[in-house]
């Protein structure tokens, strides 16, 4: 048998063996490459054969409308190159006179957007930013025939609008299903950014039901990091079967471009939206009358609650559909229809898609029992407005001071005599001020407990010492909001 030294049988074998496994990495290598080319080929198809499909039902949209403004020049607002502006105000009097007084001109103002049809005879669905109150919209379709649109209705609460073109065996783009949407899902942007029509993006999901955006009443977006630009707005965000999956509504930008954040309208929402815009030309909304706020961490416990979840009700209007329910303040709704609640927003949304005079059921947690009730929904009144508490911060101390409502306070601010102690300092940094709360701003509860006096307040707060922070519902003018604080030390 022949005998190999370590060094010269370390060396000589292990070339062999590296150059025995790179020959055999080397061929499955030169498959795993074509296969990865072959399946970047077959995701380029599908996005083309998806744009394919969904380009000839994308319109874009130009709408007109005349506005009045100041005369430019001398005596009205100052012009491009106007020789005058130069020069102040008194000079000019004193060499030139009081100026004359100039009727106000009127401009035809121009803006685009864009849209897809949805129906063959003609039904387009865009934003409500895009089409709503102008003069005069035109749509082009892909094979350069254009139309003049009828407006329908537009819903500036959900940013949806529908308008019509007249005719029919219109291409329709197909929609999807939202709420099957996953985080990572390929999208395409279909549109017309800055007036280039035919535009395609693609992108993917960056997240699901963003809310607190404050681009509309009503939020559930889509997010995703297909480009989207101004033009883009209206247009369909499709996925890879070539359906519509949602509204191209709006970005974050900080130069009024591209920066891989854009917001888009569920389908299934505008659908629901779009089917009262075309029966009636508006939208009527389930309303239950009152406002709550989602549960965290530090109000579980208060509330009687295993874990944070559902929402906390901090307002009941009264004579609203939830008082004749029986909903109090305090009560923690888990749940919907049976539908587990995640947030108040997700909460709002899903009273608003259903119809005044629906039933709904509410499973409610009521000092830590289960409670089911049944609501009756009204409409939602067309002055009702998204109210929202102050932001919480970060904590430190309680730092704020309280006193009895007087009669006199009670009329400056606008509350009634007996139902809370006004707050009458706030010590700058503290938790009590960074969470929001003021000087005017009334204490109703504290850890669930009604506090009509200084002495009620003290007494419930000295109760909490062992936890270490309270629980207060705090009222401002017609808006209530739970929030946690800690004690002094």
């Amino acid at each position: 048998m022949r005998k190999y030294s370590v060094r010269g049988c370390g060396v000589t074998r292990g070339r062999v063996v590296w150059l025995l496994v790179i020959g055999l990495l080397g061929l499955p290598s030169l498959g795993w490459a074509q296969n990865r080319a072959e399946a970047a080929k077959e995701l380029s198809k599908a996005f083309s054969s998806a744009a394919k499909t969904a380009m000839p039902a994308v319109v874009s949209i130009k709408v007109e409308k005349t506005i009045s403004a100041p005369a430019m020049g001398f005596g009205g607002m100052p012009g491009l190159n106007d020789p005058f502006n130069q020069f102040p105000d008194e000079f000019r009097r004193r060499f030139f006179g009081q100026p004359r007084q100039q009727s106000p001109r009127k401009y035809r103002q121009e803006g685009q957007g864009s849209g897809f049809i949805i129906s063959e005879d003609g039904y387009i669905l865009t934003n409500n930013h895009v089409v709503g109150e102008v003069d005069k919209i035109t749509v082009e379709l892909k094979d350069e025939r254009t139309f003049n649109a009828r407006l329908i209705g537009t819903d500036p609460d959900s940013e949806v609008a529908l308008i019509k073109i007249e005719g029919d065996n219109f291409p329709v783009l197909p929609m999807g299903d939202s709420s099957k949407l996953e985080i990572g899902d390929w999208v395409i942007a279909i549109g017309n950014p800055f007036g280039l029509s035919e535009t395609v993006t693609v992108g993917v999901i960056s997240a699901v039901g963003r809310s607190n955006m404050h681009i509309a009443a009503y939020e559930d977006f889509i997010q995703t990091d297909a480009a989207i630009n101004p033009g883009n707005s209206g247009g369909p965000l499709i996925n890879l079967d070539g359906q519509v999956i949602g509204i191209n509504t709006a970005i974050v930008s900080e130069s009024g471009g591209y920066m891989g954040i854009g917001f888009a309208i569920p389908i299934n929402m505008a659908r629901s939206i779009q089917e009262q815009l075309k029966k009636s030309g508006k939208v009527s909304r389930g309303y239950m009358g009152l406002f709550a706020q989602d549960v965290d961490a530090d109000m579980a416990e208060g509330l009687g609650l295993k874990e944070a979840t559902g929402v906390v009700v901090a307002t009941v209007e009264k004579g609203s559909p939830a008082v004749r329910a029986g909903v109090q303040l305090h009560d923690v709704i888990l749940a919907i229809n049976g539908k587990k609640i995640k947030s108040y927003d997700a909460f709002r949304n899903e009273v608003a898609l259903l119809a005044p005079g629906s039933r709904v059921r509410l499973d409610i947690s009521r000092d830590g029992k289960p409670v089911e009730l049944t609501v009756r929904l009204g409409e939602r009144p067309a002055a009702a407005v998204q109210k929202e508490p102050p932001a919480e911060e970060p904590e430190q101390t309680l730092g704020l001071e309280v006193q009895d409502l007087t009669r006199e306070l009670a009329e400056r601010f606008h509350y009634k005599l007996g139902e809370g102690v006004i707050v009458s300092a706030v010590t700058p940094g503290s938790p009590a001020a960074e969470k929001g709360i003021r000087p005017g701003d009334l204490i109703l509860s504290v850890n669930r407990q009604e506090v009509a006096s200084v002495d009620d307040f003290t007494a419930a707060v000295k109760q909490s010492s062992k936890r270490g922070k309270v629980l207060m519902l705090v009222k401002r003018g017609e808006i209530s909001w739970f929030v946690t604080v800690p004690l002094e030390e």
